[in-house]
């Protein structure tokens, strides 16, 4: 898999990552939801259906940046969630969104390496990660991390930016992310490179089937995957034996 990076430095890709995601958390949350339309919540209910049928009482969110995915995962009744980010800023917005709904007893927010989980092995009934597999320096690695902290049976659910494969969906969906969407992203948090690095990195990460043959191959189970919206989304879906 090719190697995108959001900014052309001689940083590791990981660094890099984190300098951007700190530098565009003030204005993070409004992009999300005028770059998706605000269907990125649609997604998110979806993963947390597939979720639900767990009944998981400790969920680890993984990338979980401003703490959207694990926010709404506090709604399956009796979950303890963990979200885990390089960004120390945007774990600091989530904090305030946590805090702002009255559940720091149930989230709680870390700063960590999603590529060196700080847990033991086996803690966790499910994990969550959404819109942040892409972002791994050491896809695999990250991917071995995860699984080695879910309990045995447990579900591993990614929520993740796709290309669609089918016109004319594919057509309007290149024209909106090479067009319009780093022109938005340059408007609005005045990095251009951040907005750009998204349509780059979904092009380049392997969607569908080649997704769920590597979560096969760092040794999940069961694993399949549903596309979202025409495929501009998917939902990844693996379990540890």
């Amino acid at each position: 898999m090719q190697t995108i990076t959001p900014y052309k430095t001689d940083e590791s890709k990981k660094d890099q990552v984190r300098f951007m995601f700190n530098n565009i958390a003030g204005t993070y949350d409004k992009l999300n939801r005028i770059i998706s339309l605000g269907i990125d919540q649609r997604w998110r209910r979806r993963a947390i259906q597939i979720l639900s049928k767990e009944n998981p009482a400790a969920v680890l969110d993984v990338a979980t940046g401003t703490a959207d995915f694990a926010l709404a995962a506090s709604g399956l009744k009796g979950v303890k969630i963990t979200g885990i980010d390089i960004a120390e800023d945007m774990l600091s917005i989530g904090r305030e969104k946590v805090k702002a709904k009255g559940l720091e007893q149930r989230i709680e927010l870390i700063c960590a390496d999603s590529e060196n989980l700080p847990f033991e092995g086996n803690k966790f009934d499910a994990t969550i990660v959404s819109f942040g597999v892409r972002n791994f320096e050491n896809l695999e690695k990250g991917l071995s991390e995860i699984l080695r902290v879910i309990k045995p049976g447990g579900l591993l659910i990614v929520l993740e930016g796709s290309t669609p494969q089918h016109q004319p969906m594919k057509f309007f969906y290149r024209l909106y992310v090479t067009k319009l969407l780093p022109w938005v992203g340059r408007i609005i948090s005045k990095d251009k490179s951040a907005y750009q690095y998204l349509p780059d990195s979904i092009k380049a990460f392997p969607c569908g089937a080649d997704f769920t043959a590597i979560l096969d191959r760092v040794g999940f189970k069961k694993t399949y995957y549903e596309e979202q919206t025409f495929g501009v989304c998917t939902i990844y879906v693996g379990r540890k034996a």
